[in-house]
């Protein structure tokens, strides 16, 4: 009997028995099988039956209820041409459905519990938000294998036009990282970042508040944690410095640099709280501060290269205490509008 639409439609099943196959006499391993569902109804569905490695396979081509005969034959024939090529397509589709499992959302689920033993609080929390948040939605529920670099350039370029070329590449470096990640535990075979446009860099601000300025802003800053950001002593118990009734810290600095603008009544150009961190690196540099007390006084390490940052392990507490000490004598003289009467730093015995 061949299966074509007539003879699949005369089917029906055997009195006493609740699941049958018709195989087609024309194709091998071709047939319709017929089951009782519920209700008394018979579900039909097309399969194609084979043996692979001296078991046999069985694989669902579809239901004959919305699959015609023809397309079913159509279909079975390319599953048969797999076999004969050594294929195994049920296991195929069986690794398929364990791909699919595996989205891009449970990956980064997987990175960011890796990345939470490695990173501080700060950038885990950065990660978390480029990964996690609105800018990759789309790709959330999509298979990881399933992600393309053309989906990767799509969101980059959203990105880019919804909040500017530095957030852009900021994402693009955190999905990378994320991507290289699952390369490294065999969770993906390529990095769809990789080749995709770099968003253009934002010029690096080169603004220095000067002498008016920085007074303006000392006295415009209120009593409250936006207001204390220079070194306050750590509270017990507490991994933040700021927002002292908040367990989670201070994080209103948007709307409370607004309201400091406000209060400076346009005394002071555009500025960014971290125009006055260079400020303060630009004024020490003034004083007479060497560089390597300055990065010190700033938290940063990069200037301790080669062998410097190998054996050199000192955190020149002494030199960095005496520059702040210079650094308060110089701000003190600006607030009160008066003349600095430190006029040089004594440089520590080498």
């Amino acid at each position: 009997m061949k299966l074509d639409s007539k003879a699949a439609a005369a089917l029906e099943l055997p009195a006493g028995k609740a699941d049958v196959i018709y195989f087609d006499d024309t194709l091998i391993g071709f047939g319709l099988r017929l089951r009782a569902g519920a209700g008394g109804k018979v579900l039909r569905s097309w399969i194609v039956q084979y043996r692979r490695a001296g078991a046999g396979r069985r694989y669902l081509i579809g239901s004959a209820d919305v699959l015609g005969a023809d397309k079913a034959r159509a279909a079975a024939k390319e599953v048969l041409a797999k076999v004969a090529l050594g294929q195994d397509p049920s296991a195929d589709r069986a690794d398929r459905r364990d791909a699919d499992k595996l989205t891009f959302r449970k990956a980064v689920e997987d990175f960011l519990t890796f990345k939470g033993r490695h990173l501080r609080p700060n950038s885990f929390a950065g990660t978390r938000r480029y990964l996690t948040g609105a800018y990759f939605r789309p790709l959330h529920t999509m298979p990881l294998d399933a992600i393309t670099r053309q989906d990767v350039a799509l969101r980059l370029r959203a990105i880019s036009n919804e909040s500017g070329s530095p957030t852009a590449g900021q994402a693009r470096g955190q999905l990378s990282s994320f991507f290289t990640w699952c390369m490294q535990e065999g969770l993906a075979d390529a990095n769809p970042v990789i080749g995709t446009r770099a968003p253009a860099k934002g010029k690096s601000r080169e603004r220095v508040l000067d002498d008016q300025e920085l007074a303006a802003i000392w006295r415009a800053s209120g009593d409250d944690d936006y207001g204390r950001i220079v070194t306050v002593p750590k509270l017990a118990g507490r991994s933040r410095l700021f927002g002292v009734h908040s367990a989670s810290g201070f994080q209103s600095w948007d709307i409370n640099k607004s309201k400091l603008d406000a209060r400076l009544g346009g005394a002071v150009e555009p500025w960014v709280l971290h125009d006055v961190r260079r400020t303060v690196a630009t004024g020490l540099a003034n004083l007479g501060v060497l560089p390597h007390t300055i990065e010190a006084v700033l938290g940063h390490v990069g200037h301790r290269a080669g062998v410097a940052g190998v054996y050199n392990k000192s955190p020149y507490a002494n030199e960095v205490r005496s520059a702040l000490v210079l650094w308060h004598d110089h701000l003190r003289t600006l607030i009160a509008g008066g003349e600095r009467k430190v006029l040089a730093y004594p440089q520590a015995a080498s």
